[in-house]
């Protein structure tokens, strides 16, 4: 079967923008609360997996210029710098030109000065390392590899490469951690000076080692102590100088993640990679979660193979997606509506006009003109407006 050929045909005169992401499915351990697809670093797998991507390049939308490019995992990192430069190779080699953005995941474990050369050499021009804190026994009880020490050594090669862009991945209300602990890995994630700050909530996802004690009684979920994290996190970084764009998310002027704010807007985008989603051209569909099934479909070009959980994108939809994640960030989002070509949006936005009209009298949410911003408490409350909405559409 010609796999290329059941790629999507793009025949709209306007085109969204267009990002790449890439999934490098390997990591030395599973951390206890990550639940992303991976795989030991074995050489063999890695053999394959990379045969296998230069696979998935070919298969990119015939010259689509690429926005933004963005390489997760996984750790990306974990790859030698001689496999990173040949991912890079075969992929920059597809692309009818260089993109504007283009981010790496690394963890502090596996950065080393040659393979930061590579990245640099190739174009890459955002190194985003997943620190999560500066506490050694927060560290350990996250079951992660690294180490404060390492998180410094790290981070000098990543500054001493000169990478246009930075950003540090930071984690809070971890079990065991007080609101002063918050605070130092904050005024020391902004010592270091990256250009963007990532901070995410511990989140109890299923089938990892932090679900099931929580399963056993061993931690519970407080989210009124949530709550405090992220108020405290938001008045503290705004005072350090990082402006807040989306609820997880600060920058320094100008250093916004093009690629996720193009994610968040629903535009479209390619997953190269195991377990990797796709939106593009009116469906969302991701490839299959495992190595093995993924590599051998690519290999025998079988595309109905390449192709799970494939979701024809309705108005509706999307008007919901761009909805939710159009909420989460703080310059809001203007619904499409019946009088610019979407008339199943306009109706979805008829439904939810009284719900809009209490968020509102709860001083939840602000309209400017059509655009919907959600309030700070709005943001706080986030989670909860979005099932509302999707039960109400």
């Amino acid at each position: 079967m010609d796999l290329q050929a059941k790629e999507p045909d793009r025949t709209t005169a306007r085109t969204p923008a267009f990002g790449l992401y890439c999934h490098v499915p390997f990591c030395a351990s599973t951390c206890d609360f990550c639940a992303f697809y991976q795989e030991k670093p074995r050489r063999g797998d890695l053999d394959r997996y990379l045969r296998a991507m230069e696979l998935e390049f070919e298969r990119l939308p015939s010259g689509r210029p690429v926005d933004t490019v963005f390489w997760g995992g996984g750790t990306p990192g974990l790859l030698a710098a001689r496999d990173l430069e040949r991912l890079g190779r075969a992929m920059l080699d597809r692309l009818p030109g260089r993109p504007g953005e283009w981010t790496v995941e690394m963890a502090p474990s596996t950065v080393k000065a040659d393979k930061l050369a590579v990245l640099r050499d190739l174009g890459v021009t955002r190194i985003s390392m997943g620190v999560q804190s500066f506490d050694a026994r927060l560290l350990e009880s996250l079951g992660r590899l690294h180490r404060p020490a390492q998180i410094h050594k790290a981070w000098d090669l990543v500054r001493s490469a000169a990478f246009p862009r930075t950003n540090l991945d930071l984690m809070f209300a971890i079990p065991g951690q007080s609101i002063e602990a918050w605070e130092s890995d904050l005024r020391e994630a902004a010592r270091l000076g990256p250009d963007h700050l990532s901070t995410y909530c511990l989140t109890f996802e299923e089938d990892t080692a932090l679900y099931l004690k929580l399963s056993r009684g061993q931690l519970k979920i407080d989210e009124e102590r949530e709550r405090r994290f992220y108020e405290r996190g938001w008045e503290l970084l705004e005072e350090l100088g990082y402006r807040q764009y989306e609820i997880s998310n600060f920058c320094r002027p100008g250093a916004e993640c093009i690629h996720n704010l193009n994610t968040w807007k629903m535009q479209e985008w390619m997953g190269c990679g195991p377990s990797a989603a796709s939106q593009l051209d009116g469906f969302r569909w991701q490839r299959p979660a495992h190595l093995e099934t993924w590599a051998a479909a690519l290999e025998r070009g079988d595309a109905g193979a390449l192709r799970t959980e494939s979701v024809e994108l309705s108005d509706e939809l999307l008007f919901a997606d761009r909805l939710i994640f159009g909420l989460r960030m703080n310059a809001g989002v203007e619904p499409p509506d019946r009088d610019r070509g979407a008339p199943d949006a306009g109706r979805c936005l008829d439904r939810l006009r009284p719900f809009f009209d209490r968020l509102r009298r709860e001083g939840l949410l602000t309209e400017d003109g059509r655009r919907l911003v959600l309030t700070r408490e709005g943001r706080l409350l986030s989670d909860g407006i979005a099932s509302e909405i999707l039960a109400l559409l």
